[in-house]
């Protein structure tokens, strides 16, 4: 029921702003979906290798809208990639929903009061692979909703920094066995002596801080585009108070480079820092990869690839 009443006011607020700023001459819209594929194949290869395929479709939305007073922009970006090997079936390379609208009204010069909605997660079960039976991820397992009002300076549709000391973030663990794990900072279950649970794990953390985000997109030479958004936030009220002073760092870039209309070439990199977050760390022992601990870490993903990409 709550998440129908919150549901409700969303879609209340964006007809309410909709139809405040419906004036078609002042809106940009349009998307891009892309499909890129990888494959390695190996035959009588003295020097051994695996053979693999890999695959990753992407679909993002914008509408964009703008006047003397008012700015306010709407993304949606989806992607999904699966890889087969020879040494495994199917994989899970890439996995995103993210969702945001920021409406700004100018206060003074490039300055606008502003508040901003996000929303992050995933399609699909992520597994801790190799061991594809420990479910580690799935839909709103974890899923992340941010809600801020702040200062946006925005000189130019290329850049905006974007500054709330007023954030509540809510976190979703929507499944109950990573829930009493305490995955993804929340809290765990409570377990006896025995390791019965006696209080199941919470499904929910709500987070009160501050909140930073920086987007900058640039056309460095022709064909070829640079694209990067950092998102940080500082928890006023996280249980740890050692933890206060840390910062929570999502960063994503992308450098594009078009071949001709349809066919690109794409260096993506996304890091991302939770001192809550411990991480599975792994050492090869007699051969096998072996789970000797975990803790906070920088994560870090990097994807290089060939592809078809058409723009609307």
């Amino acid at each position: 029921m709550k998440k129908l009443v919150i549901l409700f006011i969303i879609l209340a607020a964006t007809n309410y702003l909709y139809s405040t700023v419906s004036d078609s001459s002042n809106w940009k819209k349009g998307g891009a979906a892309s499909l890129v594929f990888n494959q390695i194949a190996f035959s009588n290869w003295a020097k051994g290798g695996e053979s693999s395929v890999s695959g990753t479709s992407a679909l993002s939305f914008f509408a964009n809208f703008k006047d003397s007073d008012i700015v306010w922009d709407n993304s949606a970006d989806f992607a999904f990639g699966i890889m087969y090997s020879d040494q495994f079936e199917t994989r899970k390379t890439e996995d995103k929903i993210d969702l945001s609208s920021q409406f700004g009204y100018r206060g003074f010069g490039d300055y606008y009061y502003s508040v901003l909605l996000s929303f992050k997660t995933q399609f699909a079960e992520g597994f801790n692979y190799p061991n594809d039976s420990v479910l580690v991820s799935k839909f709103m397992a974890p899923a992340y909703l941010v809600m801020s009002t702040g200062m946006d300076y925005k000189p130019n549709e290329g850049f905006s920094v974007y500054l709330s000391p007023v954030t509540g973030r809510i976190i979703f663990v929507e499944d109950q066995n990573l829930a009493n794990n305490g995955s993804f900072s929340v809290d765990p279950a409570v377990k006896d002596s025995l390791g019965n649970i006696i209080k199941p794990g919470k499904k929910i953390r709500a987070d009160f801080g501050a909140y930073l985000t920086l987007k900058y997109k640039k056309q460095i030479i022709e064909n070829v585009g640079f694209k990067t958004n950092i998102n940080l936030f500082n928890n006023y009220t996280d249980k740890d108070s050692g933890n206060r002073d840390n910062i929570d760092v999502n960063w994503e870039s992308s450098l594009d480079m078009k071949v001709n209309d349809f066919i690109t070439s794409n260096i993506f990199v996304h890091l991302i820092y939770d001192d809550n977050i411990n991480v599975p760390l792994y050492d090869y022992q007699n051969g096998i990869k072996t789970k000797t601990g975990e803790g906070p870490r920088l994560q870090v993903k990097e994807i290089l690839g060939i592809g078809l990409k058409y723009k609307f």
